[in-house]
C-alpha cells in the first residue's frame, strides 16, 4: 500500500464512515441543542447583568465585576472539570451534559455582559437626557431609548464572541459527554481508524460553516450606515 493509499484508508475509510455515521449523527445533534442552550442562557444571562449594573448600584456593581473577571480569566476547561469532579465533594453530582453546559453558559454570559456593557456606555449622555426629559423613567428610557441603540453596536463582537464560545462544546468529550467530538473519539476506539475523527471534523464543518456565514450577514445586515 503506498503512502497515499495509506493516508486515504488511515483518514478517509469510506467503509468506516459508513459504519459510524449514525453515532457521529447522534453527536451533531447532541451539539446542535447544547449550543442553543449555551447560546440562549449565555447571551440573556449576560444582559441581565448589563442591565442590572446600569442602575449604578455601588456594592452590586462590584460583585458583577468580580463575577463576570473571574469567568473571563478561567479557561472552559478549567470550570468543566472543577464542576463534573469537584461538586460532588460537596454532595452535588452534575452530569458532564451539564457541566459543560453551565461551564460554557457561565463564559458567555461574563463576556456578553462587558460586550452589552460597552454597548450601553457607548450611548451618548444625551440621549438619556433628552429621553427622561420628555417624562420617560429610567427603565422606560433604557428599554426603549438606549438598549436599541446599544444592542446594535453590540452585534459584531456578541456574533464573534458566541461563535468562538459554542465550539467550545467540544471540550464535553473530556466529562464523557457524547458530543461530536466525543462521538467520534468513540467511533474511532471501535475501529482502530481515525477516519471517525475526520468524520467528525466533517459534520463540525456543515454546522459551524452556516453558522459563520449567518453570523457575517447579521453583521452586515444590523451595521451602523456609514
Amino acid at each position: 500500500m503506498g503512502g497515499f493509499e495509506s493516508f486515504l484508508f488511515s483518514f478517509f475509510n469510506l467503509k468506516v464512515m459508513a459504519t459510524y455515521l449514525p453515532l457521529v449523527a447522534k453527536g451533531f445533534g447532541l451539539t446542535v441543542v447544547l449550543a442553543l442552550l449555551i447560546v440562549a442562557c449565555g447571551l440573556s444571562l449576560g444582559l441581565l447583568l448589563a442591565v442590572v449594573r446600569s442602575f449604578g448600584l455601588r456594592v452590586l456593581n462590584w460583585g458583577i465585576i468580580f463575577v463576570v473577571d473571574l469567568f473571563r480569566a478561567l479557561p472552559p476547561l478549567v470550570i468543566i472539570v472543577l464542576l463534573f469532579f469537584g461538586l460532588p465533594a460537596a454532595g452535588i453530582t452534575v452530569s458532564g451534559f451539564a457541566a459543560t453546559w453551565l461551564s460554557l453558559t457561565l463564559v458567555l454570559m461574563a463576556f456578553a455582559e462587558e460586550i452589552y456593557w460597552a454597548g450601553i456606555t457607548a450611548v451618548p449622555k444625551g440621549q438619556w437626557e433628552a429621553a427622561r426629559s420628555t417624562g420617560l423613567g429610567f427603565l422606560q428610557t433604557l428599554r426603549l431609548v438606549v438598549l436599541p441603540q446599544a444592542l446594535r453596536i453590540t452585534i459584531p463582537p456578541l456574533t464573534n464572541r458566541t461563535i468562538a464560545i459554542t465550539k467550545g462544546t467540544a471540550l464535553g468529550s473530556v466529562v464523557g459527554v457524547a458530543e461530536i467530538l466525543g462521538a467520534s473519539q468513540s467511533a474511532m476506539s471501535f475501529s482502530a481508524n481515525p477516519s471517525a475523527l475526520t468524520l467528525g471534523a466533517i459534520a463540525y464543518l456543515i454546522l459551524f460553516i452556516p453558522v459563520v456565514a449567518l453570523g457575517r450577514w447579521v453583521e452586515t445586515r444590523f451595521a451602523w450606515k456609514r
